[in-house]
């Protein structure tokens, strides 16, 4: 049967403006709003601000929730809304289009004071939705408030420069005059291009924008941002240090798939949206989504004893104390860090690589070389005079591995490693592991990597495509002089069977594989 009265709700439908700047769809907006507790919606004194506003969707979602909860104090309709829209609710825009795409959908009217706003006691076209555009600080090619490169983002009038008000100014100071917030909520743009690439080589920068919402001190912070900040990485280490160290955080969702919250949007690593609570220290409550099954809760520390990053599974905290109760040596240790041969040179001022010299055919006293697309061009063979780094490992057995693998899901990504004789390099491309004398050695250590144990403990860390040696930090080293396999794995750890059914039923099948 047709229905031919339905109105879809207009917000759920806009398209987003990219991966870095996602409209929050409503009923995800009241799910993170369901948070903050009953009583204050029934608090004619709090205070709201949503300091990234783009759709305005929280804006107007935290409104309707006050129309019902003071109802009783403020009976009167047009008075109740007078009240809630000049006193409780303040937005700061992301940009121009955004702050009139917010006030159409909190005001009812692209102007606060315009005929048909549902408030009428705003004297200004802003009301409390405010945007002010500025100008990025250039500091030696940088932006010295949000690390925007200047030589993408340095823009004519015309063009949005992305200097977000809410981090490059106290413009709440200005413009709120020292307001104390209640409730500070939104969703940040999630990463810049800083000229050296996109995706997950983009700088982050959701960070920012938590740290400042501290700053002013509210009561309450919800935010929706990506899950990559659980393992830190690139400008995310010290927010990461400090996110997990802090006991006021006290509930999070974690979502493994993105598209989950936000449909036909790929995010890296997944999303989470978190409550924190100013005077309310403790445990906090973690809900891991996948689907739309809440797969577990649990309520514990974020940072787990021994560890730097934060374990998204609840069910694997068992597991990771198990393996750390025999104090092994981490199997990080035995990998390479990032360029391990120092191929990795850039032209001076930009990140343009200088692509190494290397021939298609052998040549005298010629080092085999091994680079991106290799498999598919041919081999190639490289002065040994050029390499700068690790000379000695030149004449030994290595195992080479991409510094990017995967997607960041553990039941779809596989490493798979290949050894490469002595006499022998490779560019950044790859990450090394060994060095080793002997070829059976090497060997073993291939057989480790290729075991469900194995992607396990990796996956605890490894929450994207980016590989670099920390994720391996949790995967212990063995004895390589034997041959390891899941099942004398399990035992030497033992695990229960519920363990390994949790390891079994998260890493997918070994038959499968991805392309190198």
């Amino acid at each position: 049967m047709i229905q031919t009265n339905y109105n879809p709700d207009v917000l759920s439908c806009l398209a987003n403006l990219s991966n870095d700047e996602v409209f929050t769809p409503p009923n995800l907006v009241n799910q993170i709003l369901d948070l903050l507790p009953k009583e204050i919606w029934e608090n004619k004194d709090a205070k709201f601000l949503d300091p990234v506003s783009k759709s305005g969707v929280f804006l107007r979602e935290i409104a309707k929730r006050l129309m019902i909860g003071l109802e009783k104090q403020i009976p009167d309709k047009q008075k109740r809304i007078n009240h809630i829209y000049t006193t409780q609710l303040y937005g700061i825009a992301i940009t121009e289009l955004t702050s009139l795409l917010s006030r159409r959908s909190v005001y009812c009217s692209k102007t606060a004071n315009g005929k048909y706003s549902v408030c009428n006691e705003f004297k200004n076209e802003q009301g409390n939705i405010v945007y002010e555009r500025l100008q990025h600080t250039w500091v030696s090619g940088k932006c010295s408030y949000c690390g925007a490169s200047q030589e993408v983002y340095d823009r004519e009038d015309a063009l949005e420069t992305y200097a977000y008000p809410f981090i490059h100014k106290d413009i709440t100071i200005k413009i709120f005059k020292n307001m104390k917030f209640d409730v500070i909520v939104g969703n940040p743009p999630y990463q810049l291009n800083d000229g050296g690439g996109t995706g997950s080589s983009a700088m982050p920068i959701y960070q920012k924008f938590i740290h400042q919402a501290k700053k002013l001190n509210p009561r309450y912070l919800t935010m929706v941002i990506p899950s990559r900040w659980f393992s830190g990485g690139r400008g995310l280490d010290e927010f990461r240090d400090e996110m997990l160290k802090d006991t006021r955080i006290r509930i999070i969702h974690d979502f493994l798939n993105a598209s989950d919250c936000f449909p036909g949007v790929e995010i890296k690593g997944g999303v989470c949206y978190f409550l924190w609570d100013r005077d309310n220290k403790g445990l906090c409550k973690i809900h891991t989504h996948d689907g739309n099954k809440n797969i577990s809760i649990s309520e514990r520390q974020l940072l787990e004893k021994n560890t730097e990053t934060f374990v998204r599974y609840n069910e694997a905290i068992s597991i990771l104390r198990k393996v750390q109760s025999l104090k092994e040596s981490s199997f990080a240790n035995i990998i390479s860090a990032n360029d391990p041969f120092g191929f990795d040179v850039r032209e001076n001022n930009s990140y343009k690589r200088v692509k190494p010299t290397f021939k298609k055919t052998s040549f005298k006293d010629g080092v085999e070389f091994y680079y991106n697309g290799w498999k598919k061009e041919g081999l190639g063979y490289i002065k040994k005079d050029t390499i700068q780094k690790n000379i000695g490992w030149i004449d030994e057995y290595k195992i080479l591995i991409p510094k990017a693998w995967g997607i960041g899901n553990m039941d779809k990504d596989w490493l798979n490693p290949f050894i490469i004789s002595p006499n022998s390099c490779c560019t950044e491309t790859y990450l090394v592991i060994g060095p080793y004398a002997k070829k059976k050695t090497a060997q073993s250590v291939v057989a480790y990597t290729q075991t469900k144990f194995f992607h396990f403990l990796v996956s605890l860390i490894k929450n994207t495509q980016n590989a670099m040696k920390k994720v391996y930090q949790f995967v212990p080293i063995q004895d390589f002089e034997e041959t390891w396999t899941d099942e004398k794995l399990y035992k030497k750890y033992k695990l229960t069977n519920e363990e390994i059914e949790f390891i079994e039923s998260m890493v997918r099948p070994t038959e499968i594989e991805n392309e190198q």
